[in-house]
């Protein structure tokens, strides 16, 4: 019987198998870094989403740089806890898990990483009306992590 995916059995996955791994210290510098990365990418990606047209493959590589920017945010943010993961499926986990001051849903980053492996694995394009679907959303994930991160740096 194949057992439904729940973020608790995703854990559990995710704690049994070795898929946190443990850091020495926290790297401010590095958390730095990722963050202007991120920050960088999102302000290029703006620019970009303002000239691409509805019905062009351009929305594939916007939905998954606005995707990428969130997985870097997130991976910054976990990085103040000493930990990192070895899969998105456990970094979003661990984030949901560990952090519910952030009020971040689960079942949506298994939506949208689900979605991006589709088409980094798959073969499948993202369109306009994918990015639509989650763009007031992801914005707002990215918007809440990255001002948890500048939080912490101060």
């Amino acid at each position: 019987m194949i057992k439904e995916k729940t973020q608790q059995n995703t854990n559990d996955k995710c704690k049994d198998g070795g898929l946190y791994i443990p850091l020495s210290k926290v790297d401010g510098e590095k958390i730095n870094t990722m963050l202007n990365i991120a920050l960088i990418d999102l302000e290029s990606i703006k620019e970009f989403e303002k000239i691409a047209e509805k019905n062009s493959g351009k929305w594939n590589i916007i939905y998954k740089t606005y995707y990428d920017i969130l997985h870097q945010l997130s991976e910054a943010y976990m990085l103040f806890d000493k930990i990192k993961a070895r899969t998105h499926e456990c970094l979003f986990c661990y984030i949901c898990d560990n952090h519910k001051e952030l009020e971040l849903d689960w079942n949506f980053f298994e939506k949208i990483r689900t979605k991006r492996n589709g088409t980094t694995y798959y073969g499948q394009i993202l369109t306009y009306k994918d990015f639509k679907d989650i763009d007031i959303q992801i914005k707002l994930y990215i918007n809440t992590i990255k001002k948890a991160i500048e939080e912490k740096l101060k």
